[in-house]
């Protein structure tokens, strides 16, 4: 719903009274980024993923941040990472403030606890940048669109990466919440069929800082099982499970250390594992397109770094909102829900399609082999290959 601000202007003064003109009409459209900026070592996805939102709106209006002569203003609002406050302050998005439309949140925790204000507001959220394949499951609704990639995407390139067969042998480690706990079943639902055995799963608090225990038992485990051993970590957040692992020299019963991409921060810590191949969402030197370009060009401009892994996602978001405000005939919800389902839009990692059944955003992933530059401040998952949306079988969430 758009945000009609009327302001009324003095003109002028004339002989015999005064005259007034109504100024032109300011239609504003307000959109809400609801998202953890304190209270947890996430907030630094949160601050990208606004930073790349409002590149979306910026390179999709050139500059002007307005569609069909309407001004769009963002409003950010702090979850603080609480599922409580998050649902409060969404609802006083859609109450208070009559926003157009919501995007949020960070932890597929606290955005579980978004979707049923959503649906009783009847008012759309955007899930960027929170992963759980729940976020469009069954417990979701119809209002609920979702450009960021979900578990089973990071799983099945996952899978892809590590070319499964008889011969592999996994154990996993994730944290234990829903983003750890829908990833290893992707994973080993991508396994099914290759003949390779998850043998073991470890699951760890939020949080955790000693892996000193839980690799004993993964090691455990593995250790006299034939052929390619391989422990997968899924950790968002927590410590470094990498360097405490690799610290207990898995070598020494033949076990590889796999993993998936992630920010730029954390990237010098897969300097351990020179060789490793992965999948990532987004590294800025793998996808080849004119809005990846001016993202990496801008971005590196402005903050004197590339943009990183919540940028895209941000700005994937921000384009979508976009092209579903300049495509759609009027922004009243039912409109912009029938505009959006199958709607396919460009993004800096290429097309993403919007599914209609769930609302899930199919889109490309990025197959990686890790590479060591002493001149580079992290190790570079160069490409190997992009991993096509049709390569993967994503499973269909919410379906009514």
């Amino acid at each position: 719903m758009k945000r009609i601000i009327a302001t009324l202007a003095i003109a002028g003064i004339v002989a015999g009274g005064m005259v007034a003109t109504a100024s032109a009409e300011e239609d504003t459209a307000r959109i809400a980024l609801v998202h953890g900026l304190s209270g947890s070592t996430f907030e630094v996805f949160s601050k990208q993923t606004s930073t790349g939102f409002n590149m979306g709106l910026e390179y999709a209006t050139d500059g002007t941040m307005a569609i069909k002569g309407r001004k769009i203003e963002v409003l950010e609002k702090d979850t603080q990472f609480k599922p409580d406050v998050a649902r409060s302050v969404l609802a006083e998005a859609y109450g208070d403030d009559d926003v157009l439309l919501a995007v949020g949140g960070t932890s597929s925790g606290v955005t579980t606890a978004m979707l049923p204000v959503a649906e009783e507001y009847e008012k759309i959220l955007l899930v960027e940048p929170a992963v759980a394949d729940s976020l469009t499951g069954p417990d979701s609704n119809r209002y609920v669109f979702k450009t960021s990639r979900n578990s089973s995407m990071d799983m099945q390139a996952q899978a892809l990466a590590l070319k499964p067969d008889a011969d592999l042998h996994v154990a996993t480690l994730a944290e234990d919440y829903a983003f750890g706990k829908d990833g290893i079943a992707a994973f080993k639902k991508a396994l099914e069929g290759t003949g390779a055995t998850v043998v073991a799963e470890e699951y760890v608090p939020l949080k955790t800082t000693d892996y000193t225990a839980v690799g004993e038992r993964l090691f455990n485990a593995l250790k006299d099982k034939p052929g390619r051993k391989v422990i997968l970590i899924y950790v968002a957040g927590s410590g470094d499970p990498m360097g405490a692992l690799t610290g207990m020299d898995p070598s020494r019963f033949d076990i590889e250390i796999s993993t998936g991409g992630h920010i730029l921060a954390v990237l010098p810590t897969y300097k351990r594992v020179p060789g490793m191949e992965g999948a990532i969402y987004y590294y800025y030197e793998a996808p080849n397109n004119p809005i990846n370009d001016w993202l990496v060009t801008e971005h590196q401009k402005r903050y004197d770094a590339p943009p990183d892994f919540f940028t895209a996602g941000g700005m994937a978001a921000g384009l979508a909102v976009a092209k579903a405000l300049e495509t759609a005939d009027d922004w009243d919800t039912e409109t912009l829900i029938e505009t959006m389902e199958g709607m396919s839009w460009e993004t800096p990692k290429g097309t993403m399609m919007f599914r209609p059944e769930d609302h899930q955003a199919l889109q490309s992933m990025f197959h990686f082999k890790i590479r060591v530059d002493d001149n580079v401040d992290w190790a570079i998952p160069d490409l190997v290959r992009e991993i096509k949306p049709e390569e993967m079988n994503i499973p269909l969430g919410r379906t009514n």
